[in-house]
């Protein structure tokens, strides 16, 4: 019988480089360079809100109060940002931030304002209340200080089941703050509602300032004055004494 000869056939497996790519990195700006507000009115307005409120709440390690800020609300998408005015949250840490990302710190704002004008009110009344509202932001407050189109110049929406719904009534306080929004002329005042005191502006806590020092030194002063005249008067009482006692031994038996 013939041997049979068979070819036995080997696969061939093609070599596959792998290839490791790096993560894809996303740029979130800090910046859009655009000037922080439109006004100088605009800017003490915002830098008081800022300031008043980091300053009301500096004793809670969990209040952040933020400026002009950049808020990122989708991850891996820096085109869906909103920048409010001023903004507060709580329940997360201060600290110095270049931007905000919700997705990080575990929630959106509580309460924002914004500082509005005819340029920026369908913005104000639009995108960004729309954007504000399903975030859920809790209170929203837009004060337009120059008048230009708000009467009266500051109305506030409250976040409901239903979506938000705008504040009635007089006295306007936040029920996330704990404070009274007072319009004076074309200025937003914040108020403490328990004690009635003004929260200052950074010139009228400097100015309140120097005020208590210059009563600490008239106070201390006074104090001194007061007594040296003590040590005067006690001086000459002793005096007299003396003088007394020398004349009663200079009289006869």
């Amino acid at each position: 019988m013939a041997a049979v000869e068979v070819e036995e056939k080997v696969a061939v497996v093609p070599q596959v480089e792998i290839v490791y790519l790096p993560p894809i990195t996303v740029d979130y700006p800090d910046s859009d360079g655009k000037p922080m507000a439109e006004t100088d009115v605009h800017i003490q307005q915002l830098i008081y809100l800022r300031e008043a409120l980091s300053d009301y709440f500096r004793d809670d390690p969990n209040v952040y109060v933020a400026g002009n800020l950049f808020v990122y609300y989708v991850e891996g998408d820096p085109s869906q940002v909103v920048a409010p005015d001023v903004f507060v949250v709580k329940g997360v840490p201060k600290g110095n931030r270049r931007f905000f990302q919700v997705w990080k710190e575990g929630k959106a704002p509580d309460v924002v304002f914004e500082l509005t004008s005819k340029k920026t009110r369908y913005e104000d009344l639009g995108a960004k209340k729309g954007t504000y509202e399903v975030l859920g932001v809790q209170e929203y407050f837009i004060f337009d200080p120059l008048g230009e189109y708000l009467q009266p110049p500051l109305i506030a929406f409250r976040l409901t089941p239903e979506g938000y719904r705008q504040v009635e009534g007089e006295p306007l306080v936040s029920r996330v703050l704990g404070l009274e929004l007072r319009v004076e002329g074309n200025f937003l005042r914040l108020v403490d509602p328990r004690t009635g005191e003004k929260l200052l502006t950074p010139l009228e806590a400097q100015e309140a300032r120097r005020q208590a020092e210059e009563a600490r030194r008239q106070a201390e002063r006074r104090a001194a004055e007061e007594a040296e005249a003590r040590r005067r008067a006690e001086a000459e009482l002793e005096q007299l004494r003396a003088e007394l006692a020398r004349l009663k031994g200079e009289l006869p038996g």
